[in-house]
């Protein structure tokens, strides 16, 4: 329980008193019992803190007062179970309570507008749950939500003090009375309600206790009536330890237990940071991703605790989601009290938190890919694209997050990745823009007849593989002074020393009738300047998608049509050369007119937007029949 800074005058023995709850503690009681049953275990939780803090005041009263009561008193937290009876009882030998504290302390609102404030959310809807306990100051009183009368037995660590109970039913009054209590600390008890008879077992109350208190400093005794005590506390709170006296094996351990991880992570970063935010923190960079890594709903993230307690298990506000891969604990004193979550989100301690927390895993993470590439890259395999979409999210970083991407390339071998950084390195003295291609895989992007330009002149086109992709390179229209541009684009620049011929009089005519069987299946026909070695190719307008963003939308929408591209057609390939004079020869050839729709077919089969395979096929069976007879 909590301690009065002002010592109290030596108490006389009195008759039990009655004290009249105030009204506005009344509903309080209220609002606490019958908004928050959904989390009663929270409870254990807040009865823990409470005797934590007593022993904290107990130890340091002890520095410097001898005659403390009890002054050689083991520092401990002991709760003794019967099942039978349904009682539970959580024992300190903390500071203990003075009369005017029980009165105080546990006979009015802790503290001024939190009724109101509590009220206010109800009344807007907001969902009270147990996470919102004890921010409050109000912890002790979750007790009645699984108690209808609790009885908290007291004595100060004044030598001069005297035993005192506390007894209320929650309802409209509270008793004081002097007892015998030969020792320091604090004793509360209470028969558990029928519903909630499963806080006397003791697996269910080991289980809280490793999840909300684990790392208290003291021991925590869990007791069944009659039977010796069993320590449920056993992890030491390494983010408080100094950074130099906590090995890798002690942190890959504590990784292990707070995330039930069996490897090892990648790495991790001690943090205790002192300034206009203060905080202790441990946060490890996982080896592998989960099974489904874009879920918001992660429970193996940031975990949220003051003084050593867990506030909230996944605490979504300490990080931006693209970073929501990282886990472990935070631990700061400098959160408002008073506050729900909502107002925890916005608030400018948790902000500042979020930015610090964010820079400086963005820096290990910069450490990694400049000093240590085989760890890099094993995180880029596991996390890369998550991490990518920080770049639509995160604009103070967004200059570091384009640093650490990483992309395939038609330079690379298969299964390594550069960064653009060293992609402009690599870029010939003449080329002035940086070149992608977007494809589902790499070995079919590299026979893309859009590529055939690219690999002659030995120029290096990124190969975005990645779905996110898509989204992530439009958003970074230049880097270091050099425009990033899709190669699918029918104005892509070529050098002047590669420029297509103008088309002869002949060829102009196969273009004519190239536009004329096609019809508004394409936006133009043109003489292409990329291809080499294949007949045609299909590729987008200035304002169109291209084809793995076409792809994603007829996915989101099955009615989605796409838009017309445009047909590149070599006008040096054979094929082309014989349609032209099979044209010369016969302009109203049936056959022509199935060869011109079977390469505009070929070319969308290359790009995975063919509608009908089958129909494919069959008119390609027709056309070698034709050419066996």
């Amino acid at each position: 329980m909590t301690d009065t800074t002002v010592q109290s005058a030596p108490q006389q023995g009195f008759a039990p008193e009655t004290f009249e709850y105030k009204a506005e503690m009344k509903q309080l009681l209220h609002l606490i019992v019958h908004s928050l049953y959904t989390h009663p275990e929270v409870f254990v939780r807040e009865l823990i803190s409470n005797a934590s803090d007593a022993l904290n005041k107990a130890r340091f009263r002890g520095l410097t007062d001898s005659a403390m009561l009890d002054s050689s008193a083991a520092l401990e937290i002991r709760i003794t179970l019967d099942s039978e009876a349904k009682m539970f009882t959580i024992e300190d030998t903390g500071i203990g309570m003075t009369k005017e504290d029980l009165v105080g302390k546990l006979g009015t609102v802790a503290s001024s507008g939190t009724l109101e404030f509590i009220k206010s959310l109800k009344e807007q809807g907001t969902v009270l749950d147990g996470n919102m306990i004890g921010q409050f100051g109000v912890g002790f009183y979750s007790v009645f939500m699984v108690a209808d009368e609790v009885t908290v037995e007291t004595r100060h660590a004044n030598a001069d003090s005297v035993g005192l109970r506390w007894k209320s039913d929650g309802q409209g009054s509270f008793t004081v009375e002097e007892i015998e209590k030969p020792t320091r600390g604090t004793r509360i008890s209470f028969r558990l309600k029928d519903t909630a008879t499963e806080f006397c077992e003791e697996y269910r109350l080991k289980s809280i206790i490793q999840k909300y208190s684990n790392f208290v400093d003291f021991p925590i005794l869990i007791a069944k009536q009659g039977a010796e005590p069993e320590k449920a506390n056993n992890i030491r709170a390494l983010w408080q330890a100094p950074k130099d006296s906590i090995n890798t094996d002690e942190a890959h351990e504590f990784y292990k237990f707070l995330t039930h991880d069996f490897q090892n992570p990648l790495g991790y970063l001690h943090l205790s940071i002192e300034g206009s935010v203060n905080f202790k923190a441990l946060v490890f960079i996982p080896e592998t991703a989960p099974m489904r890594p874009f879920t918001t709903d992660q429970d193996k993230s940031l975990h949220l605790y003051t003084n050593k307690v867990l506030i909230e298990e996944n605490c979504k506000h300490l990080l931006p989601d693209y970073l929501r891969f990282a886990r472990g604990v935070v631990d700061t004193d400098d959160l408002p009290l008073n506050v729900s979550r909502e107002i925890t989100q916005s608030s400018p301690q948790m902000a500042k938190i979020n930015k610090v927390l964010t820079s400086k895993i963005l820096s290990l993470l910069q450490d990694w890919a400049t000093n240590d590439t085989d760890k890099y890259t094993k995180f880029y395999a596991a996390f890369g694209q998550q991490f990518k979409i920080g770049i639509n999210s995160d604009f103070a970083n967004r200059d570091q997050i384009v640093q650490l991407l990483r992309f395939d390339t038609t330079q690379t071998e298969k299964g390594s990745l550069t960064s653009l950084k060293d992609y402009v390195s690599r870029m010939k003295s003449e080329q002035k823009e940086m070149y992608f291609l977007t494809g589902e895989h790499r070995e079919t992007m590299l026979n893309n007849p859009n590529l055939e330009y690219f690999q002659k002149n030995g120029i290096e086109v990124l190969l975005l593989t990645d779905p996110v992709d898509i989204i992530v390179v439009p958003s970074i229209p230049e880097f270091d002074g050099k425009k990033l541009v899709s190669i699918d684009k029918a104005d892509v620049h070529v050098s002047s020393s590669e420029e297509a011929k103008e088309p002869s009089t002949l060829d102009s005519a196969l273009l004519t009738l190239f536009k004329e069987v096609l019809g508004e299946k394409v936006e133009d026909v043109l003489p292409s300047k990329r291809l080499v070695d294949s007949a045609v190719t299909l590729v987008v307008g200035k304002e169109g998608l291209d084809a793995q963003m076409e792809r994603m939308m007829k996915m989101l929408d099955k009615d989605f049509k796409g838009g017309r591209k445009v047909l590149e057609v070599n006008m040096e390939h054979p094929l082309i050369k014989n349609l032209s004079r099979l044209q010369l020869a016969d302009a109203g050839s049936p056959l022509l007119r199935q060869y011109i729709l079977h390469l505009y077919e070929g070319a969308l089969l290359i790009e995975s937007n063919l509608a009908s395979p089958a129909l494919f096929v069959r008119r390609m069976t027709e056309i070698m029949t034709d050419a066996t007879k």
